[in-house]
């Protein structure tokens, strides 16, 4: 009998005593036809091919956990390209099948790991609420009245169902970290570059990161090392040089009191200063430092020329199907259209200059400790003010890929009262992937929330 989660440990240890990948699909086939969310998924694959795939696996490598990823079930954010499944961006006169895996989804299956499907999105990725696609509105676990996050909502929801064991969401503004923190699941966000972009669908194509969503951070470490590698047909592909951070005594950052910012919501607020006390705990020094160029930096993802980019993603699509486009998203994209070849070059500027102004900050620095977001809302709420409460939830995310920062979301405890999850990232230097990985690790188990839903 496998858990409610489906973490790493318990599938292979079912595997060496007896379980078969075929018998562990068709318990994932049961688990999404009884979802009780019906948005979760825009396509899945049939349940005959997935019971093919199980079998072929068998016959390729016989042994029990002979692959990294043996018979591991996962989904895929529908903006990446799955070779046999349509990709829709979550918009259906868009829609397109690949004639090959993107080049992440290849080692993956490589490693063993199983595609179950599609997940809903924002779409074109263009947003943190999960509420702007035509294929409805992936729920938070906790709470049908709230959103999920947002881009990738269906990701999040997927794992923190217990139908999958990880899930891949793309980050640009948050996505692969906001959805984790609504749902209690970690999110891992690599260094932009660190993981290959080839045969992803681009929001803002020079800050887009694919992400991972697991239980824990060791099974989302574990996959985006088999995701991560220099791929020549991505452009903004990167060699990693892997940056080391203490092993003990980490200077932590906390916001200082003149940035904080919760929106009102006190519960939040609460639980942020009970993870800095934690971190305290686990033998960090904390450090209040200045979070105003980041969120300068921030503001320019959304409100500055880096909008532009949303269009060049899709700009023909946009001269011929404009109608076709979720009304937010098309007002969003459409508003790149103000941005000039100079605000570009003076917008890069201005960025470059409070890239100068961050780096002070992290003379005295290791990491950041942020509120993943500082609020949520219900979908009703999210649907009257769609974009200044989107808004809200980026106020710490989106600065980090337009920075080259590595990132890790972990749960961090729960709202008094309506019990909704909270939770925080931790940011490093770029590539320090690897390095943030223990401290998140032990923040999320002092934390003691588990995973996902509640049984």
């Amino acid at each position: 009998m496998l858990p409610q989660m489906l973490d790493f440990t318990t599938i292979r240890e079912a595997y060496a005593n007896g379980l078969t990948p075929l018998e562990l699909v068709k318990e994932v086939i049961n688990r999404c036809q009884m979802a009780s969310d019906p948005a979760i998924f825009i396509t899945r694959v049939s349940d005959s091919a997935l019971r093919a795939e199980a079998v072929a696996l068998l016959a390729r490598s016989p042994e029990p956990n002979s692959l990294p990823l043996w018979g591991i079930p996962f989904a895929v954010k529908d903006n990446i390209d799955v070779a046999g499944l349509p990709t829709t961006a979550a918009c259906p006169a868009f829609a397109y099948q690949p004639e090959r895996d993107a080049t992440l989804i290849g080692r993956l299956r490589a490693a063993g790991a199983l595609v179950v499907g599609k997940t809903n999105l924002d779409q074109f990725a263009t947003g943190l609420n999960g509420t702007r696609s035509p294929y409805g509105a992936p729920r938070s676990v906790f709470n049908r009245d709230y959103v999920s996050g947002g881009s990738s909502s269906g990701s999040a929801v997927a794992v923190a169902s217990g139908l999958v064991a990880f899930a891949l969401g793309t980050d640009t503004a948050g996505s692969g970290r906001v959805p984790a923190a609504f749902n209690n699941i970690v999110g891992v966000k690599p260094t932009p570059g660190l993981v290959p972009n080839t045969g992803v669908v681009p929001a803002c194509r020079s800050v887009d990161v694919v992400t991972v969503f697991a239980g824990s951070v060791s099974d989302g470490i574990a996959v985006r090392r088999i995701m991560e590698g220099y791929d020549a047909a991505d452009p903004f592909s990167r060699d990693a040089a892997p940056v080391t951070l203490p092993a003990s005594g980490l200077r932590i950052g906390v916001l200082n009191t003149a940035e904080r910012e919760f929106y009102g919501n006190t519960g939040f607020e609460a639980e942020y200063d009970a993870a800095i006390e934690r971190a305290s705990s686990l033998g960090a020094l904390i450090v209040p430092f200045d979070y105003a160029p980041f969120r300068q930096a921030a503001e320019l993802l959304y409100n500055g020329p880096w909008v532009a980019e949303r269009l060049a993603a899709v700009k023909d699509f946009i001269e011929t199907n404009a109608d076709d486009f979720d009304p937010t998203v098309r007002t969003i994209i459409e508003g790149a259209r103000g941005y000039s070849a100079v605000d570009a070059f003076e917008g890069f500027y201005k960025l470059e200059g409070l890239r100068q102004l961050a780096k002070a900050q992290w003379s005295g620095l290791d990491a950041l400790l942020l509120p993943t977001s500082p609020t949520t809302y219900t979908v009703e709420a999210m649907l009257a003010d769609p974009i200044a409460n989107n808004g809200h939830f980026g106020r710490y995310t989106n600065f980090a890929n337009l920075f080259g920062y590595a990132g890790i979301a972990v749960p961090s405890g729960f709202e008094s009262g309506n019990g909704l999850p909270f939770g925080v990232t931790l940011i490093g230097p770029g590539f320090s992937d690897d390095a943030l990985a223990p401290f998140a690790d032990a923040m999320h188990q002092a934390a003691a929330t588990g995973a996902g839903r509640p049984v």
